[in-house]
């Protein structure tokens, strides 16, 4: 004889949504002296990134230059962008460039140097890790690239080549469009163990070694059985973390090119859409416009962002 659901097994239980910010207000209220700690770094972050982010969709609408009110023009900025900009479809193609090898590329390459960083005793850990992210705080360091890659015969690079007899002539490193993609891309990786990196390398210490004792007694043998078995899926938030690091890195670059290149560069060969807004906003104060450019690349972030989400979600939940 079937069982007849009563009228309250029939009907779920509703939420209590009243109890649940009941229940959230109780934990700030607990931990407020680490939200009082956090303030000054959300106030600026807001202030200087959350504010712009949502001010500019408003003004990719507008017809605006610093000066004048700002005048509704709807959608003719992006109407601009992508049927009358030939410069903004070049600075699309080499975003994507950047984006292809310098995201994955930089992303494996701080995984595998935590991972092998990671396997030294405590003094190389140290010196290895402040080694590999220097670079990314210290811009001024493009002088140095500019003398590598000079473009007369006391270059570093040209004068070791010329030495050699690879090359009969100076190159022009910077402003030669056969080279100049490439040398971007090589400083970038350069400059691109920052924040990501960091995050790799604490993942790594955060791992319990409880974890590889007992993959020994199921039977790991060696390191890469240990790396694909426990240490990434213990790595989730890190791995997560640092591929949307890698992302936002890789489709916002720019400075590197400005800096070495010029702005804007030889046939725009290394113009991003970065440099792109810039143009735009910092040069021509057109910032209807240039705000239409980074909502652009806002949305596409926000895409990848969530392809690598969906792509990690194994390993997050």
């Amino acid at each position: 004889m079937a069982k007849v659901k009563t009228e309250t097994e029939k009907k779920p239980k509703p939420i209590n949504t009243q109890s649940k910010w009941a229940y959230t207000w109780h934990l700030v209220k607990r931990n407020q002296a680490c939200y009082w700690m956090m303030l000054p770094f959300f106030a600026l972050f807001t202030i200087f990134t959350v504010v712009p982010v949502v001010m500019s969709f408003p003004l990719g609408l507008t017809s605006f230059n610093l000066v004048q009110f700002p005048k509704f023009i709807g959608l003719q900025n992006f109407y601009s962008l992508f049927v009358n900009d030939d410069i903004f479809l070049i600075a699309i193609k080499n975003t994507l460039i950047f984006a292809i090898f310098t995201g994955p590329f930089s992303y494996v390459l701080s995984f595998l140097l935590a991972w092998l960083i990671n396997e030294m005793n405590p003094f190389f850990k140290v010196f290895f890790t402040f080694v590999f992210y220097a670079p990314s705080m210290t811009p001024s360091a493009f002088v140095i690239w500019q003398l590598v890659f000079s473009g007369d015969s006391y270059g570093y690079l040209n004068s070791v080549l010329l030495d050699l007899g690879i090359l009969t002539q100076a190159a022009q490193w910077l402003t030669d469009t056969t080279y100049m993609m490439t040398v971007v891309i090589i400083v970038q990786l350069w400059t691109s163990m920052g924040a990501g990196f960091l995050a790799l390398r604490a993942g790594f210490q955060g791992i319990d070694a409880s974890l590889y004792e007992a993959g020994a007694i199921e039977g790991i043998q060696n390191r890469f059985q240990e790396l694909f078995t426990i240490t990434i899926p213990a790595m989730g938030p890190s791995l997560l973390f640092a591929a949307v690091l890698a992302i936002s890195g890789a489709f916002t670059v720019g400075g590197v090119g400005a800096s070495l290149c010029g702005l804007p560069s030889t046939n725009y060969a290394v113009h991003t859409v970065m440099n792109h807004a810039q143009d735009y906003g910092s040069i021509r104060y057109e910032m209807g416009y240039a705000s239409a450019i980074c909502m652009v690349l806002f949305v596409v972030m926000l895409i990848f962002n969530k392809l690598i989400r969906n792509v990690l979600s194994k390993y997050t939940d």
